[in-house]
């Protein structure tokens, strides 16, 4: 087995990691979403954001592996920091850096590996975003640049780390969140040729419930419109409130969103802060077109 390399940089790239505050916080939904995303578009058991740190690989985001990091000497990451380009291992068995690495011999038995380098707002390669699977696999042009461009809706979640994208009252993603990572996420569905649709709905019966019950109800109103589309749509699909009463989703891989749209009017009959103003929506949707992308701002 062949530890990881050391980067000629590595006290800058320690010095940004660690400045970053991401090593041991937990799980944050804007980095699991693009796990999931990467999890299915590859069809594989495991994908990881991955960051590597002095002696170890630490999972800010993990699919399908249970561990929250592993030694660095026996990370395949650790491999990937020294360039910029994608990470092949098409069959660990037969790559002499990693036959006998415990990873491949036992538990999680990794066969293929997939890692696009992750650089921090400064430049310096901070981990991977990494898909893994039990079986040999070869990687298209097409798949290696999906990955490259996952791994930029990491980094640029990473370099807007201390930007406001989310609304504070919902934890939903705001406007800006919506623009960003929509476009993010609609870049990849045009690479892939597959469908989106955009679902607005204004929240009804607001203003009354403002105006005779107050704005803290007016605030528990709007709270529970957002719980009600997460538990309605899809872990990776993007959840927005885009204005006062005024929300968003944004579905990849579908071209409808019918279903969705009922469970989401089911789900909000029960919820209203008012009896006597039951919460509904008003609904609007805009299908995905590869040659025309959505305007999002």
């Amino acid at each position: 087995m062949q530890e990881p390399p050391t980067p000629k940089d590595e006290d800058e790239r320690l010095q940004e990691l660690r400045s970053l505050g991401l090593l041991d916080t937990e799980p944050e939904e804007r980095f699991d979403r693009i796990t999931r995303l990467a999890q299915r578009l590859f069809d594989v058991p495991i994908a990881l954001v991955s960051l590597v740190d002095e002696d170890r690989q630490w999972f800010k985001s993990r699919q399908g592996l249970a561990a929250t990091e592993t030694p660095r000497s026996v990370s395949f990451c650790g491999h990937a920091l020294g360039g910029d380009e994608v990470l092949l291992v098409e069959d660990a068995r037969r790559d002499g850096r990693f036959a006998d690495n415990p990873l491949v011999t036992g538990d999680p038995n990794i066969r293929f590996y997939a890692g696009a380098p992750i650089a921090g707002p400064d430049g310096n390669v901070l981990g991977t975003l990494c898909v893994i699977g039990s079986e040999p696999r070869q990687l298209s042009s097409d798949e290696r640049r999906t990955l490259e461009d996952l791994a930029g809706m990491v980094e640029d979640e990473i370099a807007f780390t201390r930007l406001a994208i989310a609304d504070e009252l919902t934890g939903l993603s705001n406007r800006r969140g919506l623009s960003f990572l929509g476009r993010q996420v609609l870049a990849v569905c045009e690479r892939q040729n597959t469908a989106a649709v955009l679902v607005f709905a204004d929240l009804d019966n607001l203003k009354p419930i403002n105006d005779q019950h107050g704005h803290e109800m007016g605030d528990a109103a709007i709270s529970a419109a957002a719980s009600a589309l997460v538990s309605t749509f899809r872990r990776a699909d993007v959840l927005a409130r885009v204005g006062g009463d005024e929300f968003a989703a944004l579905l990849a891989g579908t071209d409808t969103a019918e279903e969705p749209i009922r469970r989401l009017r089911e789900e909000l009959a029960g919820r209203s802060p008012v009896p006597d103003l039951p919460l509904s929506v008003s609904v609007g949707c805009a299908v995905f077109d590869p040659a025309q992308p959505l305007d999002l701002d």
